[in-house]
């Protein structure tokens, strides 16, 4: 491990210098790539560095044990004390950042919300769990548009897709797909009874073109009259638009723009990241190993979440997690969930490779 580390260490040095040259500062297309690769390394490079100071720090206390001052003793055994402690917790960090990296992490995140179970009570939830998600968005500076939208009879959101865009939008929010269940008394129940409903989250990698292939004779696209707010001209012009990715049969409908190429564009983009995602669930189907990693970690099908608002409570079934902070979630105060996910399954991922390797 540590002569990869040294590696490492050293590349990270090499591509700051060359980022200090001019010509490579001349060459935008250049100096950018190389930027990214010298920020990809960085976390590792950090860690290591404060490891090899953690382990200098352990070899000066221990010499100092051999002081015949008996302060400076007590005050080398306190501080070898602290210096061992920390060390596990920095070669747990070096080992997951020497993990392989997921290549979607860095990706903007196309964002599905769908009523479930529930009827009206579903779709208030997804308003809800929608401006949970786009005020979590907005503390981390990312912008959040709107692709498609269905609004119900009683204010609420039978189904919201959006593109969520900014930096590693996707390492915080791969974890949130799966079925969210809310138990509440709804506005409509007279007796005060609790109801339970379902909605569907799914957070999907953009692709680029790159990444998804798609040809011009896959397509069928139809145009139709938009339907609901918007006035005479999203009512009688033909700007919706619904695409037909024939070979795979996913339909994809976009009518939010007045205008047909816009909303032929974003219908697109949904299109390529649906297209991506069933390409990442065939790969990870053929590697038995992978497949394992992610049970429990992105089956929509599954319930992974249950918001208790009577008890203030929000549990997450997959990693044992309950906080009695439902209200300040469900005012984008997530990160501690996120970071708890992420934590979950970095450790999962660790100790397969550990028993993978062994």
């Amino acid at each position: 491990m540590f002569e990869r580390l040294d590696q490492i260490a050293a590349r990270y040095e090499e591509l700051g210098e060359q980022l200090a040259l001019p010509e490579i500062v001349s060459d935008q297309q250049k100096y950018q790539k190389l930027a990214k690769q010298h920020r990809d390394l960085q976390e590792v490079v950090e860690s290591y560095r404060d490891y090899q100071q953690v382990q200098t720090g352990i070899a000066d206390a221990k010499a100092m044990l051999n002081e015949t001052d008996a302060d400076i003793r007590a005050m080398a055994e306190e501080e070898l004390t602290q210096l061992e402690e920390r060390l596990p917790k920095i070669e747990e960090e070096l080992k997951l950042a020497l993990l392989p990296k997921d290549p979607n992490d860095e990706k903007n995140v196309i964002l599905e919300i769908r009523a479930g179970t529930g009827g009206d009570e579903a779709s208030l939830f997804v308003a809800e769990v929608f401006r949970m998600y786009s005020r979590f968005a907005e503390q981390h500076r990312w912008k959040v548009e709107v692709l498609s939208s269905s609004e119900s009879s009683v204010g609420g959101l039978k189904e919201v897709i959006a593109i969520i865009e900014g930096n590693k939008v996707y390492s915080q929010l791969k974890y949130e797909s799966g079925v969210h269940r809310v138990q509440r008394v709804p506005a409509t129940e007279t007796q005060g009874r609790v109801h339970t409903s379902a909605i569907t989250v799914a957070v999907l990698p953009e692709a680029e073109d790159v990444d998804v292939k798609i040809e011009a004779k896959d397509l069928r696209i139809d145009t139709f009259c938009s339907s609901g707010p918007g006035g005479q001209s999203v009512n009688t012009t033909y700007s919706a638009v619904r695409i037909t990715h024939i070979p795979t049969n996913t339909v994809v409908s976009c009518q939010d723009e007045k205008s047909q190429i816009k909303n032929r564009e974003k219908g697109m983009r949904v299109l390529r990241a649906r297209l991506y995602e069933i390409e990442m669930e065939k790969q990870q189907q053929a590697l038995a190993k992978e497949r394992k990693q992610q049970v429990g970690s992105g089956d929509r099908s599954e319930k992974i979440r249950t918001y208790n608002f009577p008890q203030n409570r929000l549990t997450d079934h997959r990693i044992g997690l309950t906080i009695h902070q439902l209200a300040d979630v469900m005012e984008g105060r997530l990160q501690p969930v996120i970071d708890a996910l992420t934590s979950h399954f970095n450790a999962e991922r660790l100790k397969a490779e550990t028993a993978s390797a062994a």
